[in-house]
């Protein structure tokens, strides 16, 4: 039985979420402030979080920044901010979906389905990437990327974007391509977020960020990735 944590202050929306999932067949914690839904995950284990982002004592925003500093855990953002550009930051803050409210619980079933089925299929990929020339490492089960042995401080969907190039070097992926696999799949914003993101990942892995070698970019087409190998 797959666990929930649903981090919402308002109760009449907590516990009808809470009798939609466990009629479901889901286990559900339930917490009132962002602080009681962090202590939450330190002590019970967790499938997935849902979010809402008007909490009493914190941002939900911060506190998925703070979440995704130690744990790899999927992301529901819930919330009343419908903005195309409140949507992107919540998603590169690295939620795995976004719903706004008022929503239908039935869908919100199948969107927590459908990231539960992505993050299982993720763990089933080859556990390390290590490039060619053996500097870069990618582990998708520590959610770690390595430069020489150093850690490299990148964001959940930087992670999830570098891993599904690696896993696949010499494949050109274009932006709607990597906009499924790595955002939600019904994501409505700019695709060329993405290009954002490989900016972020180059600035951060490459010698020269003007001359990549790991992620290049084929004009017209996409991006690839060079010189990995399967570990």
């Amino acid at each position: 039985m797959k666990t929930i944590l649903v981090i919402e202050d308002e109760t009449k929306i907590r516990e009808v979420i809470t009798s939609y999932l466990e009629h479901a067949g889901y286990r559900v914690i339930g917490a009132e402030t962002g602080e009681n839904g962090y202590n939450c995950m330190q002590q019970y284990p967790v499938d997935l979080i849902l979010l809402d982002l008007m909490l009493p004592d914190i941002p939900g925003e911060d506190l998925c920044k703070r979440l995704r500093a130690t744990h790899s855990v999927p992301i529901i953002m819930l919330t009343a901010k419908s903005s195309k550009s409140q949507q992107i930051t919540g998603l590169e803050l690295g939620a795995d979906d976004y719903i706004i409210k008022p929503f239908d619980p039935r869908e919100l079933i199948v969107r927590i389905r459908t990231v539960l089925r992505r993050a299982q299929n993720d763990g089933l990929l080859a556990d390390r990437i290590e490039s060619a020339n053996g500097e870069l490492s990618i582990d998708s089960l520590k959610q770690e990327v390595l430069l020489n042995g150093e850690l490299i401080n990148l964001t959940p969907v930087e992670i999830k974007l570098l891993f599904v190039l690696a896993k696949h070097p010499n494949r050109i992926f274009d932006r709607e391509q990597l906009i499924e696999k790595v955002h939600s799949l019904d994501f409505e914003g700019d695709a060329r977020t993405i290009d954002q993101h490989v900016k972020n990942i180059r600035q951060k892995i490459e010698r020269d960020p003007k001359h990549p070698i790991y992620i290049q970019t084929v004009y017209g087409k996409g991006y690839r990735f060079t010189g990995g190998q399967i570990k």
